[in-house]
């Protein structure tokens, strides 16, 4: 199984996620009016304000509108300057070979990392030409041996597709179709301390037993939360970050730009 190994002391792991930054091939590419690459790039200002160490960049899907090579290639370029380790996965608006071309010679797709006395596992939700996502036999599999190889490492579990109700009626149908089964199979394993997804551009901090669910603003559009229909809310763009404790505590909080003004255009490309 395909990993790597980050050895640290016991201070905590420090984790930035960006998530849904829906970049295109041209720069001044924009998603209801909104310059995605420009609201990324004053979200990483605002990472490098306030993180001065990362020990772990997470990218949780859809980095790409398009699924040009050129957009994860701009991607790749402006997260570099965190200068941290990164990890990427995908999204419904991702397309895996351009992803995989950019990301080829690197680590960014490795699905697994130890990291202090965590394992941060990666897995692919995104279903081809689909927005619903699943996570098929194989990505439960690889979780499974993850988690039966290494019962003594708390685990961080990552993902793009929500898998529980968010009070967004709109989004009930395109969130993670077999959630169930991720949750049975989730029960016999202790060491599982928080999932992490992207894909509903809002903040959400909630527990399901003893697993802290967390998702996080997107980079670029927020979606109103709580809404019926599809709602772009008012919402600066933003970020998570975590601390992830050697007794498997974790504290987290979202972080948003400032002085950041937007006139959403619903009549421009649609999400």
């Amino acid at each position: 199984m395909p990993q790597s190994s980050i050895p640290l002391s016991a201070a905590p792991v420090h984790v930035v996620q960006l998530t849904d930054s829906h970049l295109f091939a041209d720069a001044h590419g924009t998603l209801l009016g909104m310059n995605t690459r420009d609201s990324l790039q004053r979200v990483i200002e605002k990472v490098r304000e306030e993180q001065p160490r990362i020990d772990l960049l997470l990218a949780t899907g859809d980095l790409s509108q398009d699924g040009t090579e050129a957009s994860y290639a701009s991607f790749r370029d402006l997260t570099a300057a965190l200068g941290a380790p990164a990890r990427w996965l995908a999204g419904n608006h991702d397309e895996p070979v351009p992803m995989e071309r950019v990301a080829q010679g690197s680590d960014l797709l490795e699905p697994l990392l130890d990291i202090g006395n965590w394992r941060i596992l990666t897995l692919n939700s995104a279903v081809p030409g689909a927005v619903p996502g699943v996570l098929d036999d194989g990505q439960l599999a690889l979780l499974e041996q993850s988690l039966r190889d290494a019962p003594e490492r708390h685990h961080l579990i990552c993902f793009h597709h929500q898998p529980v109700p968010i009070d967004c009626a709109w989004m009930a149908p395109i969130g993670l179709r077999n959630a169930e089964a991720l949750f049975a199979l989730l029960k016999g394993y202790p060491q599982v301390r928080a999932l992490l997804w992207g894909h509903i551009h809002q903040e959400w901090d909630q527990w399901h037993g003893d697993v802290r669910l967390l998702a996080s603003p997107s980079t670029c559009i927020q979606f109103e939360p709580g809404s019926e229909d599809f709602k772009v809310g008012e919402q600066a763009p933003g970020y998570r970050w975590l601390r992830l404790h050697v007794d498997g505590s974790i504290e987290t909080g979202v972080s948003r730009v400032t002085d950041f003004a937007f006139t959403i255009d619903y009549a421009g490309d649609g999400y």
